[in-house]
């Protein structure tokens, strides 16, 4: 389970079957299966990023682009992007000295450490596009694989909760453009291969994020992320037994996966296999207190009868 916290909310199918997302824990989000099997959209992406990233938070403020060199945009002001989180007082005054810093210093080494202050503060509220463009700066300054990794996640996490098809694109170009850096200093790095995997999704070559989280099983096939994420474009895609498949060998490798109980569940539903669905329901729900997936396992235990 990702060590760090995540709130847990509400995943819903447009087929009317509520699901649990998050890697680990529960986003919101909403999951629309495609008419015609083996067709992936680019909401499989940004569910399947969500489901694998972090906190069921949003990023807001619009993406700034690799030559700015001064934010003009008010550091904290939300849009509707961001729903969950807003700044305090506090965080707000404190994002809005750093950035006058920020554009005032001269000094190199000292605008590195503002700059990664910044990225620091804007990822504690949530606004993981402006945490990113801060990581990018320091990367660009001092590249390596942490360096550029550290920025592409923020926009990785920014990717997952882009409210726009054109926001989502935006952010995916972003994302994939860091994460490629990353692999160029280590080829090995999995967990970059598979985010970027997810970014593909949302771009003109889908198939190249298939590819790629492929790539991830080969090496790994234990590796819950990537096995995560491939279920989550089976279902997409309204492949439920490859989905069963895929689902089945997660909660193989980790059977305290509440999503991987609950999204197979999901599956074997779909097939018909009514029997094993609801053993896989009542399993995640045994693993969670979440009165919010209680009431999607009771649902969907009903729709069963």
């Amino acid at each position: 389970m990702a060590s760090r916290s995540r709130s847990h909310q509400l995943v819903i199918l447009a087929i009317a079957l509520a699901l649990v997302a998050g890697l680990f824990l529960l986003p919101k989000v909403m999951v629309k299966p495609k008419e015609g099997k083996g067709e992936l959209s680019q909401d499989a992406a940004r569910t399947a990023n969500r489901d694998g990233g972090g906190p069921a938070t949003n990023g807001s403020k619009a993406i700034a682009s690799s030559g700015e060199q001064e934010q003009t945009a008010d550091p904290v002001a939300g849009t509707p992007e961001q729903p969950h989180q807003q700044a305090t007082a506090e965080q707000s005054r404190e994002i809005k000295q750093l950035a006058a810093r920020y554009n005032k210093e001269r000094d190199p080494q000292a605008r590195l450490r503002v700059a990664s202050d910044l990225a620091a503060k804007y990822k504690a509220i949530a606004k993981f596009d402006s945490a990113g463009y801060y990581y990018e700066q320091v990367a660009i300054a001092r590249p390596g694989e942490q360096a550029w990794k550290r920025a592409a996640d923020e926009y990785f996490e920014a990717f997952g909760f882009a409210a726009t098809e054109e926001r989502a694109k935006t952010l995916s170009a972003k994302t994939r453009e860091l994460y490629e850096k990353v692999l160029k200093n280590n080829p090995d790095n999995l967990d970059a291969k598979t985010n970027l995997g997810m970014a593909y999704m949302a771009s003109d070559n889908p198939v190249q994020g298939v590819t790629l989280l492929r790539e991830v099983l080969a090496t790994n096939p234990r590796n819950e992320k990537a096995l995560y994420n491939l279920g989550i474009l089976s279902i997409q895609s309204n492949q439920y037994d490859k989905a069963v498949e895929r689902f089945r060998e997660l909660v193989k490798v980790n059977p305290s996966n509440v999503n991987g109980q609950f999204y197979l569940g999901v599956s074997l539903a779909q097939t018909g296999a009514k029997d094993e669905a609801r053993t896989a329901f009542t399993k995640a729900k045994s693993l969670s207190s979440d009165p919010s997936l209680a009431a999607s396992v009771d649902e969907e235990l009903s729709k069963l009868e």
